[in-house]
Order: structure tokens, then C-alpha cells, then sequence
């Protein structure tokens, strides 16, 4: 196994992909090479493997965070309008869920799809505007699961709800709960009911840290994207928070909002962001653990 915590990234080390994009928040990557990132001028634009560049959809608003399910689905949270999408290859859209016990969704932020190809989505806020509950610690946000009876709110109270990640067993929910600055982990029950809420690492990971994006590598290490110091860490299966990059002048990040791991090892990182024009990649010691579209 690799010592992460031994990890460390200069300025040198990372590369870049893609280029014009507009609020690529999001990316997901496929094993055949293309990547897939959100993108507000439409609802994701295309990379293929030889680079070239290709938007689709018409939502608009805000596309934030994305899945695939194995049939090459992409489903959208759109933050800006409070609903979820289903996008087809081809561009055409559905809206999936729009509300939930007869209120708007408010700030649905993330899409995941576990390895049983069910539906996770995170709201991060019902408060308006968003941002005050995460500058009060407003712990509003919740949990839905789609489950073949429709949307289940498996879990709430939660300050800021971000990404989410599930372990390779299934066993544990990951969750970032961007108003506390921490990782939180709920053990996953055999009936899909969620257990007592602990913290990976520390809560909050440093002072003032705004934790936004997280994923999985196969030796169970979540790796995370902080926005205040843009940051990149690493926290072990034990809960020990490791820097592996920060860059508070935004020299080489900016606001990096998610990591999503790919190529054909699974090894280059890719970095989302709401404020640059491409996404920042480098090369990680350990694989990825693979995406349940992979």
C-alpha cells in the first residue's frame, strides 16, 4: 500500500485539460478516456478522448454535480433550479425530481450512483440564499435516495451537504458537510437506513476550512477538494488529515469544487472548479476506486 501521507504536489506537477469551459464544477471520467464536466452554457460538455470538445444540453441555471449510470445516463443536479435531470447522450432532458413532501427541492447540489445503481442526491440548503447557511452553520440539508417507490429522505440536519461517496463494501456513507468543514460517515444499514453520524479526521479539517468535493481510491482513502486555501487532501481510513496541496494566492487552483480519478489506471485526478476555464490534472500514487458506471 501506498503512504499518501507522504504525498505532496508542487505547482510543477499539474497539468491541465480542456480549456473554455465555463463553471466546470463537476467532472466524472469514463474508462474509455472521455470526460464529462458540468457546464452552465448547456448541462455538461463532452471531452473525448482526443481532446475534442463538445456541449450538450440546454439547462443552463446552474448544472452541478453529475453521475453515470452503466448505460452512459448522466443524471444533474441543478443547484441554480432546484432539479434534478436525467441527460441522454444525445442532449434530450427529463426532469427526474423537482420537490419533495409538496416543497421545492431547494440547493440540490450532488448526484451519486451506488454500485446497486441506486440514486443518491444531496441538498445541500432549503435557506435562501444558500450562502447564509453556510456562513451560519444552518443545518437544514438532507439526504434523498431514490428508491422504486420514489425519493426517500434518508437522512437530515446536515450543514451544507455536499458530495457524497459510498466504500467499496457499501457499508459506509461518506458525506461532506461543507458548513462544518469535515467529512462526516454514517455505517449503511442492510435495509438502506443510515446509522450514527462520526467525523473522518476532524471537523473541521483546519480552521475556516470549506471542504467541497470528495472521492474514494482503492486502498479506502477519501481524497478532498478545500475552496477557502485551495487545498487538496487526503484523509486515511484512520481519520489522519494530510495536505497534499494548497495554494491560498490561486496561482494553480482556484476554487477547486471536486477530484474524480481517470485514465486508464485511474490514476490522473481531475480537478473541478467554479471559477476556471479548464480542469487542473495530476498524477495520484494510488488508483481510483472505480465509479459504479465503470
Amino acid at each position: 500500500m501506498a503512504d499518501v501521507t507522504n504525498f505532496r504536489l508542487s505547482a510543477a506537477d499539474f497539468g491541465v485539460y480542456g480549456s473554455d469551459l465555463s463553471r466546470p464544477e463537476c467532472v466524472l471520467a469514463e474508462a474509455d478516456g472521455t470526460v464529462w464536466v458540468s457546464d452552465d452554457r448547456g448541462a455538461v460538455t463532452r471531452i473525448a478522448p482526443d481532446g475534442k470538445q463538445t456541449l450538450i444540453g440546454s439547462m443552463r441555471a446552474a448544472p452541478n454535480g453529475l453521475a453515470m449510470d452503466r448505460a452512459g445516463t448522466i443524471f444533474i443536479a441543478n443547484i441554480d433550479d432546484s432539479k434534478v435531470y436525467r441527460l441522454h447522450r444525445d442532449g434530450r432532458e427529463e426532469v427526474i425530481l423537482d420537490s419533495f413532501e409538496g416543497r421545492s427541492l431547494g440547493s440540490v447540489n450532488f448526484t451519486f450512483i451506488d454500485a446497486r445503481g441506486r440514486l443518491w442526491i444531496t441538498v445541500s440548503t432549503v435557506t435562501t440564499p444558500r450562502i447564509n447557511a453556510l456562513h451560519q452553520k444552518i443545518t437544514d440539508g438532507f439526504i434523498l435516495r431514490m428508491d422504486p417507490g420514489g425519493p426517500v429522505k434518508v437522512v437530515d440536519g446536515l450543514c451544507f451537504t455536499n458530495e457524497v461517496r459510498i466504500s467499496a463494501d457499501g457499508r459506509m456513507l461518506y458525506i461532506v458537510e461543507s458548513g462544518f468543514g469535515c467529512v462526516s460517515c454514517r455505517p449503511i444499514g442492510a435495509d438502506g437506513s443510515l446509522g450514527a453520524r462520526s467525523v473522518l479526521g476532524s471537523s473541521p479539517v483546519f480552521e475556516g476550512a470549506i471542504i467541497d468535493g470528495i472521492a474514494l481510491d482503492v486502498e479506502g482513502n477519501v481524497w478532498a477538494t478545500e475552496v477557502k486555501k485551495n487545498s487538496i487532501l487526503v484523509i486515511t481510513p484512520q481519520g489522519k488529515v494530510h495536505t497534499v496541496f494548497q495554494d491560498p494566492e490561486g496561482k494553480t487552483l482556484v476554487f477547486p469544487t471536486s477530484i474524480a480519478f481517470g485514465g486508464p489506471d485511474r490514476k490522473t485526478a481531475y480537478i473541478g472548479s467554479l471559477r476556471q476555464k479548464q480542469l487542473a490534472t495530476f498524477r495520484s500514487p494510488v488508483a481510483g476506486a472505480p465509479m459504479a458506471h465503470w
